[in-house]
């Protein structure tokens, strides 16, 4: 019987890994009841609280009307608010009223969260290795389509 699985290559692996990841993202979106967009805005907003929507804008690349409503859907389920920037009137800062660390709201991180305690129990070596590595490759990868 032939095997059908791949040869193990860094591709391989990489590809496995984000197979891996995106699998337990759409798991965790399932659970909350919440879209692949709000996800990731939500993400940004905790990672940066206090972003201004041009920020969340740039960073999903959707137009500015789209950050709108993704904003009013997710101030909508009480998931972060918007604050007037006490410097500048004109200004909205968007904070997220969860804690992503709480469930149901850490599964959004669970399977980072996870592979951290991975890499931290690895070969710190290996690991500074890889990620030199990683960073090299991905860094040629985005230069030649440039």
């Amino acid at each position: 019987m032939a095997n059908d699985t791949p040869a193990l290559t860094l591709g391989v692996a990489l590809r496995r890994y984000l197979d891996a990841r995106n699998a337990a993202m759409v798991t965790a979106r399932a659970s909350l009841g919440i879209s692949d967009m709000d996800a990731r805005a939500l993400l940004f907003v905790v990672g940066n609280p206090g972003t201004r929507p041009t920020a969340l804008r740039e960073y999903l690349g959707i137009t500015s009307a789209g950050v709108t409503t993704l904003i009013d859907r997710l101030v909508g389920r009480s998931l972060v608010r918007r604050d007037v920037d006490p410097a500048d009137r004109r200004v909205n800062r968007i904070t997220a009223t969860i804690d992503i660390a709480e469930d149901p709201w850490s599964a959004l991180n669970r399977f980072d969260d996870d592979f951290d305690v991975a890499v931290d129990a690895a070969d710190p070596t290996m690991v500074e290795n890889s990620t030199v590595l990683l960073e090299a490759l991905t860094a040629a990868a985005v230069g030649a389509r440039r």
